[in-house]
């Protein structure tokens, strides 16, 4: 049997909250784009768990985009070009296309909100 609870470990990143200004135009280009589950919770507040249902979050209306580059968290993603089309199509933005880091696969975006967020895509002869 699968176990679907998360990992629970020391050091593991396990909570994320997202800034946005409208919760359901976030909620909806997470599902979307990248599989989030998105849950409505008793007060009304919006979360998700990650496409692995290692990571929950919120989001939160009280704080500004995080616009510049400073801590970098990257989701990781099966095909990075596909992606970024993704992204583009549900209203974010592509802020750094792939190669700047190569030999690893990353690229930046920013979602509607103008959060800013890398992308990775893992290398497929390394799994």
């Amino acid at each position: 049997m699968e176990n679907t609870h998360p990992t629970f470990a020391n050091g593991k990143v396990c909570y994320i909250e997202i800034p946005s200004d409208d919760v359901d135009v976030s909620s909806a280009f997470y599902e979307t784009v990248f599989g989030w589950k998105i849950r409505r919770r008793d007060d009304g507040s919006v979360s998700f768990d990650d496409g692995a249902g290692e990571v929950s979050g919120t989001w939160i209306t009280d704080r500004k985009a995080s616009t510049e580059i400073g801590l970098m968290i990257s989701l990781m993603v099966d095909d990075i070009n596909i992606t970024m089309k993704l992204i583009t199509k549900n209203g974010g933005k592509i802020t750094e296309e792939v190669g700047k880091h190569l030999p690893e696969i990353t690229a930046q975006f920013s979602d509607p909100y103008g959060n800013l967020w890398g992308l990775y895509q893992h290398r497929r002869n390394e799994v």
